[in-house]
């Protein structure tokens, strides 16, 4: 997978998880179209990375914690 299909899926996630609409982790898994382990760590390297993720018991849910946004597009400039 390169850089760019990752960035992509953390954007699909990052949208499922802004509308919490995400279910437990296996229909989550089903709505991305990969599996669940993938999931379960694209989840916690976006948390590691400082998005506040959290899950809902009672929802059945990710949801953020507090409101943000994530970055579309990162520019890099270089000298």
């Amino acid at each position: 997978m390169s850089f760019a299909e990752h960035i992509q899926r953390m954007q699909r996630i990052d949208g499922f998880v802004r509308r919490k609409a995400t279910g437990n982790t296996l229909e989550f898994a089903r709505k991305l179209g990969i599996s669940r382990i993938t999931v379960i760590r694209t989840i916690n390297e976006m948390k590691d990375m400082g998005f506040p993720i959290k899950f809902c018991r009672t929802r059945c849910s990710y949801y953020y914690e507090y409101p943000g946004k994530m970055v579309e597009k990162m520019f890099i400039g270089m000298d």
